[in-house]
């Protein structure tokens, strides 16, 4: 048996009463995505998963764009958003999480973006939240190896989704946060990606959690360096700080980091075939970084990662004060005993070695010779780990 895409397409419609997708180019992309499953050679258990996953992503989107008919969410501002951007496993998600914690900002939650409709500022919270600390309970119990590097993921539903997750619903990437029941590989390549149009339901699931709420400044993170220019396009007033580490540490943790996400998913996986995976994905993101133009731009902050690890609140202060905006006394306060309360190595300390690398061939010497431009272009020195 075979998922087929114009069935489940016409139950999204028949379940919500709603066809418009926001998208002309949602249905032959959705079929595309649905191929993608087909193809993976999944049991009836592993498709019956695939088609409730599709139905959820597929009705939450119809409900999301019935609601921008029934209210003016159009008609919100988003206004000075501040987001933050890396490689992976450089710090971002720390930094996203000490500025959610202040007062005056607003973050994106994951029980909003896994359950969006309606608006959460209409007051019909408490389902969807409870739905979401589930959700959430079931992702930890099934890959509990990722709260050692992600500690994060025991806030459950209220926790703090990348801004990739907002694209669920529009079938460009395939996440563990939205498909941790379906056997299968992470896929954040292969499928159509259009940035302007990513980025324009990105900004109309922010207008959707902003509406009827009050007024606050975003806090976001995802990783934007490939789509700097749509990123802009979308929010001209948009400030950016962008972490930078080490690339052979960035290498070799988003490995291991993806592989125990994988194990709890998919079973054992071939480490080696994640490590070339991740190396090269880690090469892109770093020739991207010294070829893009925009990486100069003056909206965009630069930040080591090792001075963020020093004194992530005084970073954050440099962050502010480059947008304009003060660190006011509640917000340093609310980080700093964040910081108390949420040790990082709370489920364990991560363990990963840049064996990984070596373990496929790679001379680590070369490799920092490789990434030399960029480390001088930076400042970035050689991280050095036990």
């Amino acid at each position: 048996m075979n998922l087929d895409a114009e069935t489940l397409l016409t139950a999204a419609e028949a379940a919500t009463g709603a066809q418009d997708y926001g998208d002309a180019t949602l249905r032959p992309r959705f079929h595309q995505a649905v191929d993608h499953l087909n193809s993976i050679g999944m049991d009836e258990a592993g498709q019956h998963a695939a088609a409730a996953v599709c139905h959820w992503l597929l009705t939450s989107r119809l409900n999301l764009f019935a609601d921008q008919n029934r209210f003016p969410i159009a008609e919100e501002i988003i206004g000075r958003p501040m987001f933050a951007t890396g490689e992976p496993r450089s710090g971002t998600t720390l930094m996203h999480a000490l500025m959610s914690v202040d007062p005056d900002a607003r973050a994106l939650r994951f029980w909003e973006v896994m359950y969006p409709s309606p608006p959460p500022g209409t007051g019909a919270e408490t389902p969807r939240r409870t739905q979401a600390d589930a959700d959430w309970r079931e992702i930890n119990a099934k890959m509990p190896k990722w709260l050692h590097s992600h500690p994060y993921n025991d806030m459950l539903g209220d926790g703090l989704p990348e801004d990739e997750r907002t694209w669920a619903c529009d079938f460009r990437v395939m996440t563990p946060t939205a498909w941790w029941r379906v056997p299968m590989q992470t896929l954040s390549m292969g499928l159509p990606t259009d940035p302007a149009a990513q980025y324009r339901i990105h900004k109309a699931m922010l207008q959707q959690c902003q509406y009827a709420r009050p007024k606050k400044y975003w806090v976001l993170k995802g990783f934007h360096g490939f789509r700097l220019a749509a990123l802009f396009d979308t929010y001209p007033d948009a400030n950016l700080v962008w972490l930078h580490r080490d690339p052979v540490q960035v290498a070799a943790s988003r490995t291991m980091m993806m592989a125990d996400i994988l194990d709890g998913i998919v079973g054992k996986i071939d480490l080696h075939a994640e490590a070339r995976l991740h190396l090269s994905m880690t090469r892109a993101g770093i020739a991207n970084t010294m070829s893009n133009p925009l990486v100069n731009d003056p909206r965009i902050l630069h930040v080591r990662y090792t001075d963020f690890v020093v004194d992530p609140v005084d970073t954050i202060r440099r962050y502010y004060a480059f947008c304009g905006r003060p660190l006011t006394t509640k917000a340093e306060t609310a980080m700093r005993n964040y910081l108390k309360n949420n040790r990082g190595d709370r489920y364990g300390k991560f363990q990963y070695s840049t064996k990984l690398l070596t373990d496929i061939g790679e001379d680590i010497d070369a490799l920092h010779e490789e990434f030399a431009p960029f480390r001088a272009r930076f400042g970035i020195e050689i991280e050095k780990r036990e």
